[in-house]
């Protein structure tokens, strides 16, 4: 384990997104981090597609949410 030094105004972004994604400081500073990484590591691959292979290498199992449809007139 390190110390980061970040600026001042990116921390306090970082502890108000991990307020609402119920995360700490730290949790939320390493998520953005990694993904940030995984990113430039693959650009081709959108967010949703890096979370995705996350998913999948943990082993985790998320089944598709219906799509909604339209009201027909």
């Amino acid at each position: 384990m390190g110390i980061v030094k970040i600026d001042d105004d990116l921390h306090e972004e970082v502890r108000k997104a991990s307020t609402v994604l119920c995360r700490s400081i730290n949790a939320q500073a390493e998520y953005w981090m990694k993904i940030g990484m995984l990113a430039e590591a693959n650009p081709t691959l959108s967010l949703n597609d890096i979370l995705r292979i996350q998913l999948k290498m943990a082993s985790v199992h998320l089944e598709p949410e219906p799509r909604q449809l339209e009201p027909t007139s």
